[in-house]
């Protein structure tokens, strides 16, 4: 008969095992999503648990999410396009429509092979952008799978890579700054050509030998608010950990060691942008 002290182990496995489990079928894309342009260029395989989106010189190819969402865990992993994909950028992002749109962005701008991808964060609110923050990431994130997550509640929006935070928005509309809270947001991607900026401010063109670019996604999960007819259900959502979920002081400190090495641009930071002053959430954050 096993003792409790190897008991406890096996189930702390047991658990595990199942929880990856759950994880890894939560994503069925033929239910998730609706590819909406490409023709073609973008594929559900393996029993709808894999997307590739793929980008030639006729066209890119985009999807977005069936549902909308107002609140919510979002998560997917992301596997880039490998090589030589200057000119490219693939998007990841929530929107909402309209001149006075919300939005929370996720964008890898394609690079020459080997050089570093950078990764381009972005927040919206009443249809007022300008808040880039980007980094390098800190692996090859062509190699394999990688998670990139948007936490957005009441309070604050958090950007994470692999569960590492790198990025936190603050609502502070008690001070003035437009906080995304009222308008549901759908969940949109697409590989597309951008090469009059992307890489290199523009200076480097995609090179269309090496098409066509293919990224690929899986294990898509969304622990949310669901908006239908303008109403929102959240389930056993509106009582999860991500509804009121704060950075404890490991994430803050992580995320200290993420900008301090690999963020290249802060808005915040960029006074010969802003020469009357910083944004508010500047001095406020």
């Amino acid at each position: 008969m096993a003792s409790s002290s190897t008991i406890q182990p096996m189930m702390l496995l047991i658990s595990l095992i199942v929880s990856t489990l759950l994880i890894a079928s939560s994503a069925n894309f033929y239910n998730d999503v609706d590819i909406t342009w490409g023709d073609g260029r973008a594929k559900i395989l393996n029993n709808d648990n894999l997307l590739t989106l793929s980008l030639d010189k006729a066209s890119g190819s985009g999807f977005q999410s069936k549902n909308e969402f107002l609140f919510g865990k979002i998560d997917m992993q992301l596997k880039l396009v490998h090589g030589n994909s200057a000119g490219t950028v693939t998007a990841y992002y929530l929107s909402s429509q309209g001149p006075t749109h919300d939005e929370i962005d996720f964008e890898f701008l394609g690079n020459l092979s080997g050089d570093p991808y950078i990764l381009h964060t972005n927040v919206f609110s009443q249809g007022k952008g300008n808040r880039e923050q980007q980094f390098y990431l800190w692996f090859d994130p062509t190699a394999d799978f990688h998670t990139y997550s948007i936490l957005w509640n009441p309070q604050r929006i958090i950007f994470s890579v692999d569960g590492t935070p790198i990025r936190e928005f603050k609502n502070l509309e008690s001070s003035g700054v437009p906080y995304p809270k009222s308008q549901p947001m759908r969940i949109y991607s697409s590989l597309w050509n951008a090469d009059d900026w992307a890489t290199r401010g523009g200076l480097i063109k995609t090179d269309w030998t090496q098409a066509p670019f293919t990224a690929s996604y899986r294990n898509f999960n969304a622990d949310a608010c669901v908006v239908t007819n303008g109403k929102s259900s959240c389930g056993a959502s509106g009582s999860s950990a991500w509804f009121s979920q704060e950075l404890d002081s490991t994430g803050k400190e992580r995320m200290k060691w993420v900008q301090k090495n690999y963020m290249i641009y802060n808005y915040c930071a960029d006074t010969k942008r802003f020469p009357q002053g910083l944004p508010p959430e500047c001095n406020l954050a």
